[in-house]
């Protein structure tokens, strides 16, 4: 028998599946958010591998950060991955918010990532 998927689930899937149809042959910037801490990571999904990742998780980020679950917080990381997308000659995302509302530390962390010179 099938699993009922949640409604955060369901979002998750319309968005992914709407990105895939737009993206061609650019990575995408994906979004995770938890209470604590929230983490961005690029893939390339034709190879399935991730390509740069970064979380206010990490130790330089604890130190450099007053709180690692706010929207400063967010805007730092993404200012950090795109950084590190850069390094590795990527210019040209699609951004994968994905169940989440693009609103806060979602919106933060993608403004950060344009500041830091990532297009999408």
């Amino acid at each position: 028998m099938a699993r009922k998927m949640s409604v955060m689930e369901r979002r998750k899937a319309r968005v992914r599946r709407a990105l895939r149809k737009k993206a061609g042959d650019r990575p995408r910037l994906s979004v995770f958010r938890s209470h604590k801490y929230i983490y961005a990571q690029v893939i390339d999904d034709t190879e399935g591998r991730t390509l740069a990742a970064a979380s206010s998780n990490e130790p330089e980020m604890r130190k450099k950060l007053k709180s690692t679950g706010d929207v400063a917080a967010a805007q730092e990381v993404g200012k950090l991955i795109a950084e590190r997308a850069k390094k590795a000659g990527i210019d040209k995302v699609v951004f994968d918010r994905g169940g989440y509302i693009y609103h806060g530390r979602v919106k933060a962390l993608a403004e950060g990532a344009r500041e830091g010179g990532l297009d999408f």
